[in-house]
Formats: C-alpha cells, sequence, structure tokens
C-alpha cells in the first residue's frame, strides 16, 4: 500500500468511525422479516426461546449416540444452531438435513471455515491460509477467496462462517493464531479482513470477526488457559482494535468475542472477556455501536471452563451481553440457569428476547425463511470447482515473497554455462519442487532429509555442491512453532552457510515467515509461507522468471527481514504453469481432450502422445497418453522424447534463417546462386529464396534418395559399414553406418533432381522436403560450421533446453525416448532415437528437413520465444519484425508463410482448426506431431505422437482427425470461458 494512500485510509477511518449505529441483520425487505421474525418469535415457550441461544458442536465423523444426542437436542431442547466439526461433506449434508428436518424452527449452522472447508472436513477444498494471504498486495483475490468459500459453506448446508480471523498477530510465540492471522500489521490486517468479510456476506454467508478484542499480542493458548493482555486503552484502541472498527463500520454481521483476561478493560480477577459486561456491552456493543450477532468462543474451551461451571457459564455469557453461546457443554443445564437467573432478577425476559430476535432475524437473512435442503448430486465438482482451483492459484502466485535479494540473482537469468544444482532439505527424494526447477533447466538434484546428519554425509555434499554456479536450496518440514526453532536445525543451516561461502545459493523456505529469521546470512531468500504441491510448483517460476514475485512480509521475522519486506522481481517472459481459467478458458472443455487422446490410443492411431497447451504465457494443460508402443508397459510421460519430423524444419532450419535475416546474412527477394556458387548456371540457382521457402519453387515433393544407395534391393556395399570409422562417420541405424561421400551425393542428387512443370508460366504451390535440404547448405555456407551447433549455441542451450537434440540416442538414455517405424526400405530395422526420414539418415541424421527430438514442453519453449516476438527468459533471440514477416503469406493464391504452414481459408483444406485466426503459423510432422501458434488468442498447441510405430503406412490419426480435434477443443474451451464470464 502507497504512502499517500495508507495516509487517506486512516484519515478516512477517522470520519467512518463516528457515523451512527447501523443493523447488519436488516434484510431488504425489513417488514416481511419482521413479520417473520415475530410470527416465530411468538410460536416459542420461554425454554425453546432460550434454546435458541445455544449452538452445539455437530459432528458426522461420530456414530448413532452422537446423532441420536444431537436429534435430542434439536427436538427436547429447540436448539437454535449447531457449529459442524470434523467430518466429510456428504455425511454432514445428510446429518443437517435430517437434523433440520426434525426442527421447529430451522437451525442455523455455522462452521470454522478459515481457510475453506478443510478446515474441518475431509476430502474438501483447501484454500491458503490467512497469514499466506496477509503477504498479497492485490486484495481482490481476498474478495474472491470469501466468495468461493461462502458458495461451498451453501453446498453443505452452512450458513455462518466464523472467520475471518482479524487478530493482530504480533507476537511470534502465538501458539493458536499464528498463521490464521494476516499478519501483524494494523491496516494490512483490516483491509484484508474487511474483503474477506465481503466476499462471505456479499455472498449471503454471515462473517464472523473474531477473535475480539484481539488474541494476538500473547503467548498462551485459550484452548488450555486463560491469556492476559496488559495494554492500555490507547494501545488497545489504536492496534488490536483497529480491524474490528473498519468491520464494524463496514456491515459486519456477527463478531466472537474471545476468552482472554484484559486487566484494561475488566478488572475482575478470571474474568474473561467472553463474560465481561464492560467489553461485550460497554465497548462492543455501545461505544463500537455493533447490532449484529455476538458470538461466544467455545465456552469448553479452559479459558472459561477453567473457571466457570456449565450453566453458570452461560448466564454470565447472556449478561454480558453475548447473543450465541457456542459450544455449550450442556444444554440441558444452561436453560435451567438461565431460567432460574431470569426468575431471581439477574436475567430478564427482555434481554432474551433481544438476542432470540436477533438470531431469528439472521436466519431470516440467511433464507431459512424458506429452508431447502443441500444436496449431494454434484458435490465434488461444487466444492473443487475451476473458479476456488483459480483463486488458489492466483493468492499462492501472487504471496510469493523474495525477501532478500541483494545482488539481483532472482531470476535466474543465464542458463548457459551456468551449472545449476538443487538441494532440498526434509524430503529423502525428488519432490514437485526439484521437477519444476527442471522444467528450466538441466539440474542436478540432492536430497537431504531430516534425519540426514553426521560430518561425513555433511562435507561429502559441501564438496559435491561448491563446485556449482548456483544452488537452489528447499528447505521443507518447516514448523510453525517459535520453540522448536521452526524446524530448522542449526548443522543443516550451518552447511548451507558454507556452501553459500563457495557459490550462489538460493534459499526457498517452505513455510511460516517468522522462520525467515535463521536465513538473516543469506543473500537470496524466498518465502512461500505453506509447503505443498502448489507452493512447490509456484516457486521455480519465481526462480527463473516465469512470474513477477510482488509478496511481501506480513510480519517482522528479524532486523533484516520486517514486516513489509518485498522485492519486487520482474518476469523473464519464460514460460510459466497456471490452471486454464487464469488464461481465460475453461477446464471442463478442456477435459474432453482426453477423450480424443484415448481416442487416437483405442483405435491404435498412436500408441501414445503428448498434449501441451499454453496461452498467455502459461502452460495450462500437460499431458501425456499411452505407452511407448502397442505391447510395452513404459507409459508415455511430459519427458518422453519424440522425433518430431518436419517440425524440424521451422523450430530448427527457420529458426536459423531467421536470426540470419536478422543479421542481414539472408536476403528473402535473392536467388540462391548468390549465396551457393555451385547453383551458377544451374536451374535451381535462379529459384528465390521467398518462393522456395513458399513452396512454389517447382520443386519435387521429395527424393526417396535410399533407393539410389542401393542395386538389385540390396545396399552397395561401398557406401555402407556395420562399424563406424574415419570413412563411414554417418550412424544411420544402430549396425549401420554411411559412407562420407553420402551428403555430398545427396547434395548433387538434389541440385540435378527434376523440376515440376510449370502452370500459366509459374510455379503453382506444392510442398517439398527440398526446400529445407537447400536452406540447411544455405545457412551452413553461411555460418561456417555445422546447423546443429549453431543451434545449440544460438536458441537451445541459453534457452535450457536440454532434450531438444539431433542423434537422440546418441546424447539421451533410450528409454525416454519413443521409437518410430521399422524401416523396410533400405535399414531393416526398428527405428529407435534415430531419425526416421530416410534422406536425413543418408545425411548423418542431421538436415534441414527433419532429424529433430524434443519433447512437447521444450517445444513450446521455442514457439513461445516466437510468439514473444523474439524474446524469452530476458534475451532477445529474434527480431519481432522478422517473426511477423516470415509467419504471414506472401502471395494471394498460396496460404504459406516463408517456412511456417498457415490456416487455409477453405476448411476442408486447412491443416488447422476452423477457429484459428488467419494470423496462425505452425507445423505437421509425418511421424504425428503438430505444432501451432496463434498470436490473435495468445496461444500455443503441440501435439506429439509416433503414430508411424511399428508401421509407417497407419494413417489412422489423419483420417479421424485426431489434431485438430484437439485443436478444436481448445479453442472451444476460450470461447466457453468467454460466454460463462459475460
Amino acid at each position: 500500500m502507497s504512502k499517500k494512500f495508507r495516509l487517506y485510509f486512516l484519515l478516512s477511518l477517522l470520519t467512518i468511525f463516528s457515523l451512527k449505529a447501523q443493523d447488519p441483520l436488516a434484510a431488504e425487505d425489513v417488514q416481511a422479516q419482521d413479520k417473520w421474525v415475530d410470527s416465530v418469535f411468538n410460536s416459542l415457550t420461554l425454554e425453546q426461546r432460550i434454546g435458541q441461544l445455544f449452538m452445539i458442536a455437530a459432528y458426522s465423523n461420530k456414530g448413532g449416540d452422537h446423532q441420536k444426542f444431537l436429534d435430542k437436542m434439536v427436538t427436547e431442547y429447540q436448539i437454535g444452531g449447531l457449529i459442524t466439526m470434523q467430518g466429510g461433506p456428504g455425511r454432514q449434508i445428510h446429518m443437517l438435513n435430517r437434523l433440520q428436518g426434525e426442527a421447529k424452527v430451522p437451525l442455523l449452522i455455522g462452521s470454522d471455515y478459515e481457510w475453506g472447508l478443510s478446515m474441518r472436513l475431509d476430502s474438501t477444498f483447501t484454500f491458503p491460509k490467512q497469514m499466506t494471504i496477509g503477504a498479497l498486495r492485490q486484495n481482490q483475490h481476498v474478495y474472491d477467496m470469501g466468495a468461493e468459500i461462502a458458495r461451498q459453506c451453501k453446498a453443505v448446508g452452512v450458513h455462518i462462517n466464523f472467520a475471518p480471523v482479524s487478530d493482530i498477530n504480533n507476537n511470534p510465540g502465538n501458539p493458536v493464531i499464528g498463521k490464521r492471522a494476516f499478519g501483524e500489521d494494523r491496516v494490512n490486517v483490516a483491509l484484508k479482513s474487511m474483503t474477506y468479510m465481503k466476499g462471505l456476506q456479499d455472498n449471503h454467508i454471515i462473517a464472523t470477526a473474531k477473535h475480539f478484542p484481539g488474541h494476538g499480542d500473547t503467548d498462551k493458548d485459550s484452548h488450555l488457559t486463560l491469556p492476559v493482555i496488559k495494554h492500555d486503552m490507547f494501545r488497545l484502541d489504536s492496534v488490536e482494535l483497529f480491524p474490528f472498527k473498519l468491520l464494524i463500520n463496514e456491515g459486519a454481521q456477527g463478531v466472537m468475542v474471545a476468552h482472554l483476561q484484559v486487566p484494561e478493560l475488566e478488572a475482575s480477577l478470571n474474568t474473561p472477556t467472553t463474560l465481561s459486561k464492560n467489553t461485550v456491552t460497554n465497548l462492543l456493543k455501545e461505544e463500537l455501536k455493533f447490532n449484529g450477532l455476538i458470538i461466544t468462543d467455545a465456552l469448553n474451551m479452559q479459558g472459561v471452563a477453567k473457571f466457570y461451571q456449565p450453566g453458570e457459564v452461560e448466564v454470565k455469557a447472556l449478561q454480558a451481553g453475548n447473543d450465541i453461546l457456542l459450544f455449550a457443554e450442556d444444554v440441558a443445564i444452561g436453560i435451567k440457569k438461565i431460567v432460574e437467573a431470569i426468575n431471581s432478577g439477574d436475567l430478564t425476559e427482555e434481554r432474551i428476547n433481544y438476542s432470540v430476535k436477533k438470531v431469528l432475524k439472521a436466519k431470516y437473512l440467511v433464507g431459512l425463511n424458506n429452508y431447502t435442503p443441500a444436496t449431494t448430486e454434484n458435490l465434488d465438482q461444487k466444492l473443487f470447482s475451476a473458479e476456488a482451483i483459480k483463486v488458489r492459484r492466483r493468492i499462492y502466485s501472487g504471496a510469493m515473497t523474495v525477501a532478500s535479494n541483494e545482488k539481483g540473482n532472482i531470476p535466474v537469468k543465464q542458463l548457459e554455462n551456468t551449472k545449476i544444482a538443487s538441494l532440498v532439505v526434509g524430503p529423502s527424494r525428488e519432490n514437485t519442487f526439484q521437477r519444476y526447477l527442471s522444467k528450466y533447466a538441466k539440474i542436478d538434484h540432492y536430497q537431504l532429509p531430516k534425519t540426514g546428519r553426521g560430518n561425513t554425509l555433511f562435507n561429502e555434499l559441501k564438496t559435491e555442491l561448491s563446485k556449482y554456479d548456483v544452488v537452489i536450496v528447499g528447505y521443507h518440514e518447516v514448523s510453525d512453532r517459535k520453540n522448536s526453532n521452526y524446524g530448522i536445525y542449526g548443522d543443516h543451516l550451518e552447511l548451507i552457510k558454507s556452501i553459500a561461502k563457495e557459490t550462489k545459493v538460493i534459499v526457498t523456505v517452505f513455510g511460516s515467515p517468522y522462520s525467515l529469521g535463521q536465513f538473516e546470512d543469506f543473500e537470496n531468500v524466498i518465502c512461500t509461507y505453506e509447503d505443498n504441491s502448489m507452493t512447490q510448483e509456484i516457486a521455480p517460476q519465481v526462480i527463473f522468471g516465469a512470474i513477477d514475485a510482488e509478496g511481501r512480509l506480513p510480519v517482522t521475522a528479524s532486523p533484516k527481514f520486517k514486516q513489509g519486506t518485498g522485492v519486487k522481481t520482474t518476469s523473464l517472459n519464460r514460460l510459466g504453469f497456471d490452471v486454464p481459467e487464469n488464461a481465460g478458458m475453461d477446464s471442463k472443455v478442456l477435459a474432453k481432450i482426453d477423450d480424443i487422446a484415448k481416442e487416437a490410443i483405442h483405435t491404435q492411431a498412436t500408441p501414445g502422445c503428448q498434449v501441451l497447451v499454453a496461452r498467455k504465457g502459461k502452460i495450462i494443460f500437460e499431458k501425456a497418453y499411452g505407452f511407448m508402443t502397442y505391447d510395452s508397459l513404459t507409459p508415455v510421460t511430459n519427458e518422453t522424447v519424440y522425433d518430431i519430423a518436419s517440425v524440424t524444419k521451422v523450430v530448427a532450419t527457420l529458426q536459423a534463417v531467421m536470426l540470419l535475416h536478422d543479421y542481414g546474412l539472408i536476403d528473402i527477394n535473392a536467388t540462391l546462386d548468390n549465396y551457393l556458387p555451385e547453383l551458377q548456371g544451374k536451374d535451381k540457382g535462379q529459384i528465390v529464396i521467398k518462393d522456395l521457402l513458399s513452396h512454389q519453387a517447382g520443386l519435387k515433393s521429395f527424393i526417396p534418395y535410399w533407393v539410389k544407395t542401393m542395386q538389385d534391393k540390396k545396399l552397395i556395399p561401398e557406401l555402407y559399414s556395420e562399424r563406424p570409422s574415419q570413412d563411414y562417420p554417418l550412424m544411420v541405424s544402430d549396425k549401420l553406418y554411411g559412407h562420407k561421400s553420402l551428403p555430398d551425393s545427396i547434395w548433387h542428387w538434389t541440385i540435378d533432381s527434376e523440376m515440376r512443370k510449370k502452370k500459366d508460366g509459374k510455379y503453382d504451390y506444392k510442398y517439398s522436403d527440398l526446400t529445407f535440404i537447400f536452406m540447411h547448405r544455405l545457412v551452413e555456407s553461411i555460418i561456417n560450421q555445422p546447423i546443429e551447433d549453431f543451434l545449440y549455441q544460438n536458441f537451445y542451450t541459453p534457452m535450457g533446453l536440454g532434450t531438444t537434440c539431433y542423434l537422440a540416442s546418441t546424447t539421451l538414455n533410450k528409454e525416454i525416448i519413443a521409437p518410430t517405424a521399422f524401416d523396410n526400405n533400405f535399414r531393416n530395422t526398428q527405428i529407435h532415437g534415430l531419425v526416421h526420414d530416410e534422406g536425413a539418415a543418408l545425411m548423418g541424421g542431421v538436415a534441414g528437413h527433419a532429424g529433430l527430438f524434443s519433447t512437447a514442453h521444450e517445444l513450446a519453449v521455442i514457439l513461445q520465444m516466437n510468439l514473444n516476438g523474439g524474446v524469452y527468459g530476458g534475451y532477445r533471440y529474434l527480431r519481432s519484425n522478422t517473426i511477423n514477416e516470415f509467419s504471414q503469406p506472401h502471395f494471394e493464391d498460396n496460404r504459406r508463410g516463408l517456412g511456417w504452414d498457415k490456416p487455409a481459408e477453405e476448411e476442408k483444406y486447412s491443416p488447422t482448426s476452423r477457429y484459428c485466426s488467419l494470423k496462425t503459423y505452425g507445423h505437421n510432422g509425418f511421424t504425428g506431431t503438430t505444432v501451432w501458434v496463434d498470436p490473435e488468442f495468445d496461444l500455443v498447441y503441440i501435439f506429439l505422437s509416433n503414430r508411424i510405430y511399428p508401421d509407417a503406412s497407419n494413417w489412422t490419426l489423419m483420417r479421424n482427425d485426431i489434431r485438430t480435434r484437439i485443436q478444436d477443443v481448445i479453442y472451444e474451451s476460450i470461447f466457453a470461458y468467454e460466454k460463462y464470464k459475460s
């Protein structure tokens, strides 16, 4: 929050807090509400009215005796409500529907769902804790969370959420509030509490600000004892009461009173604030003018139960001014004692009636005048909605806090010539954090379990890790407890410090921000606040610059790490990961991709495949399906490497062409003989490069080069050898090596190939592999080095691509490579890890038109760079105007760009979805691959498969239009989301 806004906010409060009292429980139709309240009230006896003030605990995971007890409470004592505790959502719905059916007056159901239903119910959704939320700069996410929790409350029959926690946690040793609070800054706590409250109440769930008058500054737990708050009134008013005053004036419908001893408010010894008239009536109701529901904290907690007996405590709570008696230990005794107090004059019926009518008004407000039972139909969809997942993701991302970045090492920009390792403290094997780190660079991973101790182990790790340029440490299993040093072991800390003396160390703390005090000596520190699969997935994106970091510490951990600390980092435009809804896509529609992919496998269109979708710079769908082969038990994963066939043309050769065009070394309007002297005087020499790249240069579609190396259907012995040697260096298959003269022979066969006939004096469009054989030769004539080295140096290595390569089986583990066809033409073997294309094989596996291997993820990086206008990871690889020039058609009767394929205007002939914009560019590959970029929709789509295993004549993938149908679904998910949001 800026200083200017902060000052404006504080000045505004001076005005707000002087406003007159309001009735937060008033419905829109006050007359109808009053009529219903009076009708119900007049139907009740005194004992039944008293019963309406009790809210007892209901467990859906307890057996028959407990359920009978609840039945008795509802039917015999006419209790007003329940606080639901542990259980499951379906069981709770059935329990509440039964009890509501038994109740004379509908029951007001409350629960503690501070971070969602999972605080009490199993198999439900978990939102971030309030301490995590306290790190956010954007409060809109807090509202959205409140709205989602409200919707989930209604789904399980709950009307009042005992949240938000509005305590200011200014005591690190607080054993009960801690991560449940938004932090220690009163303005931050007040704003986020208010926003959470509005998210609930705008969606018809009563919010409850707790724990009045402020449970933050204590090191005692009121569940176990009575904490003492010794501050004077000035301090209480300016700090502890600050959030409550704002919430009350903003329409809070409920306030929960804590069990605290506050001498400044109540001089009587052992009189908790819950039972203090000075606190509840004089301060909360009269001075702060609160007219909503006042709820005691649980009356079975030792903060009150230690000093008062059942019955006595309920009477004192009502005398103090509370409306709802929460978690009473004995309702029968409570009602009896309250009646006796009325008869003795210690309480009046008017006092009881006042609270009863407030409870009934609250019931009307939440719709209990027209009670409708909750249903278990589609319950999972209701509780795990895409909207909830979207909100949770936004909160965790927004909360990521770079607490220290002294030398600007976060994000990590330089990947080339940078050795990176990761060390996780806690886990005994590779975890999500390490797996997502590997999506950005080649990283060696190490683990140090909490049980891992001893000088020998530490010395080995120090020696090994000191060899790296960057070591990324993930500290896990962090405790919330100050008295356990937050789970940080001193010897582990010393090990990390010793490594930091030798090399750059980035420490990511997966847990309490209070633990950061242990990491003051480190230059680069990130706090994630919580340790789960989502925070472990997001943290690497901060480290490598896929997303900005903008979180701020909500509490003070040490002199270096004070409240408000947070270094804002800027994205390097690397691909991130997110949920579809955060990219404007409908996840339910995208799920149809599963059906199409499974159909492809079931119909044997391909043994397996990878599908990746990225939008707005985020990978929102990345899945692998099927197996390496039809008879294999090895599943395809997102790390499986595929022969991408003709996609090589655009993600390899064309990238080099565009870069050389940037440097002014290739003129697309020039002819080939300007660059290749051997073409002078040849028909190919007069081909204009623009025509060549548009596939309208008159070249044949392809040449079966291998046929020229055979005689009488047998390999010419002089051209092949079973063993590699100086004369036979070209790896054609695992046990077949080609003569060093073969690439030169292929080049001359290509030069001498027959041209197609012209139509109306010009060559028409016809796709040709020969295009990129010429461009390969042209590129190497300029760069004076092998094209693969040029690509690694200028693109793949600095981008962090570790599996994108030629001759995959010679550099990668063959087990991660999908096999292609059994070659019956001339190799007579199963092709696995070497290029399938016969011409590329004869060139030694590196060719302009085929030969590259990759994964969907790494191809997405290359394509995203193009979509970014040539920028990726903080570096510029290509000029944006070059990409624009090459990705658009240059001739009216030819859909092609320069190298890139494009959608056809006639859907029948288009290689893409009918929904693609005309700005789309990409390419298909013979092995069953496709890549497409749509700038208008900010979209990248990749499909990889080995559809030619084991037979290249398998055309089922194309006949069933698998790739395009998946692409259709992608666009339909965008349209569905836009329709939903409108």
